[in-house]
């Protein structure tokens, strides 16, 4: 079971795993990033805790295993 994240943390991961910060409205924050020559879009809510099953849906846009994400943490 993945652990619980703030979006603070989310942001500063992805954010090294090359992500950057396109736009945002509301509460959700726009990313776009290139993985394996294929550009991605993940949107992150900006929210103290990031819910479990929306941390995993995150992690699929951005096409990450959560070892992945643990090491950009």
């Amino acid at each position: 079971m993945p652990k619980i994240y703030s979006a603070r943390i989310v942001l500063k991961a992805l954010k090294k795993a090359g992500f950057v910060k396109i736009s945002q409205k509301g509460s959700h924050i726009k990313l776009k990033g290139v993985r394996e020559g294929r550009i991605l879009t993940v949107i992150v809510p900006n929210h103290k805790t990031v819910a479990r099953g929306t941390f995993q849906s995150v992690l699929e846009q951005a096409e990450m295993t959560s070892l992945e994400f643990e090491d950009y943490v």
